[in-house]
């Protein structure tokens, strides 16, 4: 299908930008890569009289180092994440993320500020950002707010971003040297959605785990952080019956829906299934 009309705007800075879609209101949306909003458009889901095209404004791009943080641009395509050296260096987690997202083709337009949002719980850096404890930075008319990832998503495309606020930056505190990190993602073909997906971050010292942080993604309403799970398995040495343990308190804790990709029952089992493949590998790089 065709969109309705709309207003089209291209503001160079994040001052114009905010400036637009404050005095725009409720019929304004911010444009990043349009992967998620433009088909929605299509079919008339969605109705924005303007559309606020955030493309031209250099500030929102890019990668850079800033006190013991990884701090990424909102309009950071996925593809420039994954050729990113410092990402790669520092926080592998994330290419290895932006690999399973979609294909070459949407990666190249599609954006990291895009990705986690808008809310949607399909996203796979939504998870991700929560499990490598990410903070949002956010930029409305009163100035600017900071709002921890695992605080951001409230419902099913509802956040904590309020109305004219634009998310410019995401933070990322620096994992240690020697840290282990995985995404395992269950999808029907190349470009779907998880049917389930689970993002890990651990460290450890020696045998015994001595952090450790679970995401799990399009297995509820929102990403989930799985928090009983990861205090089952810190201060383990990932002992068969405690893996176990902590792969049924993350499923306890999803609510999928039955659709397309599997009812829900099965969708749940393959959570645990896909946090069992990324705990083992994340465990098996964190111990070199």
């Amino acid at each position: 299908m065709i969109p309705g009309s709309f207003d089209y705007h291209r503001p160079q800075t994040v001052a114009e930008a905010v400036s637009l879609l404050a005095s725009l209101g409720d019929e304004a949306r911010a444009l990043a890569g349009g992967h998620s909003l433009i088909p929605m458009m299509k079919l008339r889901l969605a109705a924005p009289e303007h559309l606020v095209d955030l493309s031209r404004i250099a500030d929102l791009k890019g990668v850079r180092e800033e006190g013991g943080e990884i701090v990424v641009g909102a309009m950071t395509t996925q593809a420039a994440l994954l050729a990113d050296p410092l990402i790669a260096q520092r926080l592998p987690l994330i290419p290895e993320t932006s690999a399973l997202i979609a294909d070459p083709q949407i990666r190249y337009r599609g954006t990291l500020g895009g990705n986690v949002a808008n809310g949607d719980p399909g996203n796979d850096m939504p998870a991700v950002m929560m499990a490598l404890d990410a903070t949002y930075v956010l930029v409305g008319q009163s100035g600017e707010r900071r709002v921890p990832a695992r605080a951001f998503y409230e419902g099913a495309y509802f956040t904590a971003a309020e109305p004219g606020e634009l998310l410019v930056a995401v933070r990322i505190p620096t994992p240690p040297a020697g840290h282990g990190a995985a995404y395992e993602k269950l999808k029907r073909k190349v470009g779907d959605y998880a049917t389930a997906a689970a993002a890990v971050i651990l460290t450890m010292n020696g045998a015994t785990v001595e952090t450790v942080a679970i995401g799990l993604t399009n297995v509820s309403e929102t990403p989930l952080l799985a928090e009983d799970a990861m205090a089952i398995l810190a201060g383990s040495r990932l002992e068969p019956e405690v893996v176990d343990r902590a792969v049924e308190a993350a499923k306890a804790i999803t609510n999928p829906a039955s659709d397309g990709r599997g009812p829900a029952e099965y969708r749940t089992e393959m959570a645990g299934i896909m946090l069992r493949r990324a705990l083992a590998r994340a465990a098996a790089r964190a111990r070199g």
